[in-house]
């Protein structure tokens, strides 16, 4: 009967360390992975749990943006300030995310990222090449403030070539009152 006594006690106590060895193995692996969370990666979680992204930009806008969808190095959505009209961020513009205290946890959650998933590839450069072709009126606003309206012309490597004219006014040579070469990391978002 002791012996059996002895042996459950033991059996208990080999249990308890393996749960708590395999317990603090788990919270080292949630360490080391959310020690490797990039802002764009809490920024899909957000997107993912359906949630809107509130953004300080470097040139002092807040913006509250409903994301649909994300790519390497930009958040594009909906919204509020411009009515429902689609935004491109560029990233490097953020100075913060807002989320409100229930966010942050769902920023935290594990959102795998799909071998396949094109927009992860896509960088800011494509998207204004693609606003270029379709020949899309885009208000840029410049990290320093700036706004400028116009239609982008060309795209580069690292800037993009816009053709200024009135709000609401097609691109037309006649109608086109300047150019300006605006370098991508001058830009925090595009509103097209």
């Amino acid at each position: 009967m002791r012996w059996e006594r002895l042996i459950d006690d033991l059996a208990a106590q080999i249990d308890h360390e393996q749960r708590e060895e395999e317990r603090a193995l788990a919270l080292e692996e949630e360490r080391h992975r959310l020690g490797r969370l990039t802002l764009r990666d809490r920024v899909r979680a957000l997107h993912g749990a359906g949630l809107p992204v509130r953004c300080e930009l470097v040139d002092g806008r807040a913006l509250t943006l409903v994301p649909d969808s994300i790519g390497r190095d930009w958040l594009a959505g909906r919204a509020e300030v411009h009515l429902g009209a689609r935004v491109i961020v560029h990233f490097p513009a953020v100075e913060a995310i807002l989320p409100v205290r229930d966010e942050l946890a769902a920023s935290l959650e594990p959102l795998p990222e799909s071998p396949t998933a094109l927009a992860a590839r896509i960088g800011f450069g494509f998207l204004l090449r693609d606003l270029a072709r379709r020949r899309s009126p885009v208000l840029v606003h410049g990290v320093a403030g700036a706004d400028w309206h116009g239609t982008i012309d060309r795209v580069g490597a690292d800037h993009v070539e816009l053709a200024l004219h009135a709000r609401g006014v097609p691109r037309r040579e006649a109608e086109v009152r300047g150019y300006r070469l605006v370098p991508f990391e001058r830009i925090s978002t595009v509103v097209f």
